[in-house]
């Protein structure tokens, strides 16, 4: 299908077809915006050129150190220059880039170790004694440590392992990077954050990330030289993919060790930060700082924002600062965001300021990149686009996951019908557009009635004194499930379930109301979602 009769002598050649890559967008970059600011951290600025000769030696020092085309190379670091310039270092040698969450306990670490098969681990020094137990826990010999000091931040070398800085100093910067031969050859490896069992490895391919950071600048509506601010972590979906992107249009990378609403408002008044992608607690702890926290600027900032759906309240409020958010969502196993909410202005402007907010709480429709992303029902059937009939969303297109490695009965039921399967639950608008109702475990199930926690979080955190609120069901004798609350007030806000309950009585029927709420602080992991499984812990005993 679509061959022509004769095609004799069309052939691929180097010519015309090359592996698509992320790895590209920096190699043009080196050459195209060579003087310009690539990354900035504290008094590190580099321009592009410096980039890609960093990027180059580092590449180079882990050929030297017997890391093969193929081979796994892991990292523990925050959101710093090392670990951006292990994204194209890594893959430039032929290498496989494992970025691993820093908060993970010792013995997922060595599990990570172990089963990703990771050569070298590049170790931020906060994270060193990390990555010796985790070492020191495992079966088989762990990776070598490269450490990464950062003395202005408090963490001198331990003087234990060799360092960053020393590696590079001795590396050959001529080195000649190994692009991909084929774009479906393997660039990342992230774990899950699964809440239970252990995490699974899911696979990206070169195309995918290209691709990905591609579609980005469209539904983004970049321009040339952004300033980004990296708050997603690097080591969650490679930071959306962001780090990937930012050479693609001369963009400025702004790194950020310790995420605080003062280091944000900084960054934007101080660095002019254009953009940055972030969960909605990011959000909410702009919309709550306190005066002496914040900085004027005179720009408006772009915000994605994904990783839970975020209350229609914090985006009312968010807005009025100087932020403009989009709300898009995607998974690991798709590269990060897959879908946008895509603003239609003619219909959506002349809106009031709740009802602008409603909409842009909705996951929306499939980025540019992808094929096809729908609801259906349990026999992948389409939902009927009714805003309340509800499905699992399923996503195909060129930002999925190559699997999970070393695990292909988990790949064929996740890619089962053609589709990856999310496991969120939602319904679809008349319009297509997309709204996630809850994750399929998240479902309150109360005396028969289906209960989306999502919609109860939305009343609770448009109450003024409320900071953070999750739900999660909390057994029952009677109803099976009910809703069970638990709130994290602003400061100075005065404890009171009762009048919490008969908030969220005036907006929702009676049997969705929460009828527990405890007051405390969220657990959260460091991509800022709240960890709906302890808190599931602590519902069943009260």
């Amino acid at each position: 299908m679509g061959w022509m009769a004769d095609e004799t002598g069309l052939d691929k050649c180097t010519a015309n077809y090359v592996p698509l890559t992320p790895l590209s967008h920096l190699r043009r970059a080196a050459s195209v915006f060579a003087g310009h600011t690539a990354v900035i951290y504290g008094s590190h600025r580099v321009t592009y050129a410096q980039y890609h000769a960093r990027c180059t030696r580092l590449a180079s020092a882990l050929a030297a150190m017997g890391v093969a085309p193929g081979d796994v190379v892991a990292t523990l670091i925050p959101n710093l220059p090392a670990q951006a310039e292990a994204h194209f270092g890594v893959p430039a040698c032929g290498a496989v880039l494992n970025t691993i969450n820093t908060r993970l306990d010792v013995g997922t670490v060595a599990y990570i170790f172990e089963h990703g098969g990771a050569k070298v681990v590049l170790v931020d020094t906060e994270f060193v004694a990390l990555a010796e137990a985790a070492c020191a826990a495992m079966e088989h010999t762990g990776p070598a440590i490269v450490e990464i000091p950062d003395p202005g931040a408090g963490h001198p070398a331990t003087g234990r392992h060799p360092t960053y800085e020393d590696l590079l100093a001795g590396a050959d910067e001529s080195f000649d990077w190994l692009m991909p031969q084929d774009e479906w050859e393997s660039l990342a490896l992230n774990y899950t954050s699964g809440t239970t069992g252990r995490p699974k490895g899911v696979v990206y391919h070169h195309r995918g990330a290209y691709l990905m950071t591609m579609g980005t600048v469209i539904s983004w509506r970049m321009v040339l030289h952004p300033v980004f601010m990296q708050i997603v972590p690097l080591f969650h979906c490679n930071g959306w993919n962001h780090t990937w992107m930012m050479p693609l249009i001369g963009g400025t990378l702004v790194c950020c060790r310790d995420i605080t609403a003062p280091n944000i408002y900084n960054a934007i008044a101080d660095q002019g930060v254009t953009h940055f992608g972030g969960a909605p607690i990011v959000l909410n702890m702009l919309v709550n700082a306190p005066a002496d926290e914040r900085r004027p600027f005179d720009h408006t900032v772009e915000v994605f924002t994904a990783g839970a759906p975020p209350a229609p309240a914090t985006l009312a409020k968010i807005e009025q600062l100087g932020f403009n958010v989009t709300q898009v969502y995607g998974l690991t196993e798709t590269y990060g965001h897959v879908t946008e909410c895509l603003w239609n202005a003619s219909d959506w402007d002349a809106l009031d300021t709740a009802a602008r907010a409603a909409i842009k709480a909705r996951q929306g429709v499939a980025m540019p990149m992808m094929e096809d992303i729908t609801v259906t029902d349990p026999q992948m059937q389409q939902v009927t686009m009714d805003a309340a009939t509800q499905g699992e969303i399923m996503i195909r297109g060129n930002s999925v996951m190559k699997g999970y490695f070393k695990n292909p009965a988990a790949t064929q039921e996740a890619f089962a019908g053609g589709y990856f399967h999310s496991g969120d639950l939602a319904v679809q608008h008349p319009d297509g557009y997309i709204q996630i109702a809850d994750r399929a475990k998240d479902i309150i199930i109360s005396g028969g009635e289906n209960i989306s926690s999502v919609e109860i979080e939305g009343v609770l955190m448009g109450h003024p004194d409320v900071n953070l609120a999750a739900v999660v069901a909390k057994p029952d004798d009677k109803w099976g499930e009910v809703p069970c609350a638990f709130v994290e007030l602003k400061p100075g806000a005065a404890e009171d379930a009762a009048a919490l309950i008969a908030f969220t009585r005036q907006t929702l029927a009676g049997f969705k109301a929460p009828k527990h709420v405890v007051f405390v602080e969220l657990p959260k992991t460091s991509t800022g979602k709240i960890q709906k499984f302890e808190l599931r812990k602590m519902a069943a005993v009260l």
